[in-house]
This record gives structure tokens, sequence and C-alpha cells, in this order.
């Protein structure tokens, strides 16, 4: 996390609070899940939830489609193709979103261009999200990862900053000048 998307976070240009790097937020919980305060574990049951509601809808949805698949009589092969497209663009969907909580993706625009595979696999998201908020804020330990390297390496920034002697660890001195 760089200072520059710390101060972007803030929404401001100028850091307003304390010194150091912002955690940043997690959609649903906010910057809760650093210390989970505000109703954190409510939020995740919430989460839990309702992403479990809308794959169950989303297959409620899905299996609409499939009887008007039937209805319109196009066939064995179609009926299967599709059932079949959903099975994989979901199973997909699943394992890309549960990586996604775990690293940052390496190729950003691969990401994008499977945007459209997830939409069609959205129950494997869903479902994703749902096992994930099980045991954790998704995508939580990624971001506490990185930003508990964030304020270590801000700390070590801080301590070797010669304008503050009280920042200094004990036993520093600063090097004569001749």
């Amino acid at each position: 996390m760089s200072d520059a998307s710390e101060d972007k976070q803030s929404g401001t240009g100028a850091a307003t609070g304390p010194a150091g790097p912002r955690p940043e937020e997690i959609r649903f919980f906010g910057t809760t899940w650093l210390d989970h305060t505000g109703h954190y574990g409510l939020r995740r049951a919430g989460v839990a939830a309702g992403s479990l509601a809308a794959a169950v809808a989303g297959c409620f949805v899905l299996r609409f489609a499939y009887q008007g698949l039937e209805i319109a009589e196009v066939g064995g092969f179609v009926n299967t193709l599709v059932v079949v497209m959903f099975a994989i663009c979901s199973a997909i969907a699943f394992r890309k979103t549960w990586e996604g909580f775990g690293r940052r993706p390496a190729d950003p625009a691969r990401e994008d261009a499977l945007r459209s595979l997830k939409a069609i696999g959205f129950v494997g998201s869903l479902l994703a999200y749902f096992f994930r908020s099980l045991t954790e804020a998704p995508g939580e330990k990624l971001r506490r990862a990185e930003y508990e390297e964030a304020v270590a390496r801000f700390e070590k920034r801080r301590a070797k900053s010669s304008g503050n002697p009280s920042g200094r660890p004990s036993g520093a001195r600063r090097p004569k000048r001749r």
C-alpha cells in the first residue's frame, strides 16, 4: 500500500487523522475487520445469509431458464450444453473468487477478461463469498497482511528519520559532520 493510495482511501488529499497507513475498506464491513468492532459478527452472519440466499435465488432463476428451454423444445443437446456451461462457469467463478480472497491478481487485464465468465457463473462467486464469510470477512486475511506490512514499513521509516530524535532506536546517533 503506497502513501498516495492511503491518501486516496481517506478521500482527502492530505492526511487528516493519525499519521501512518490506513486500513483498506472491505465491502459491507468498512474497516471494522481490523479490530472486529461495529457488530462485525452480525455483519459476517448477514453477509453469509445474504450470499447464500442470493445463490439459492440464482439457482431458481437458472431453473426457470432451463424450464423455458424445455418448453421451447430446443433439444437434449442444447439443454445439456447449457447445464454444462453454467456448471463449468460456476466452478471457475468459485475458484477465481476464492483465490481473490487470498492474493491480488498478478495480471489485472486477465481478471478483466474473466469478468463475463464470472458473471455467467455468479452462483459460484456467491457460494465462495458465503463459505469465506463463515470464517472471516471476505478478503480480510489478505488486507490484514498488507496492512500489517504497511504499518511495519511506516514504523521502520519513521524510526530512521533523522529529524525526529524520539523516533530513533536507542543507541543510534547522528554521524558527526566535518
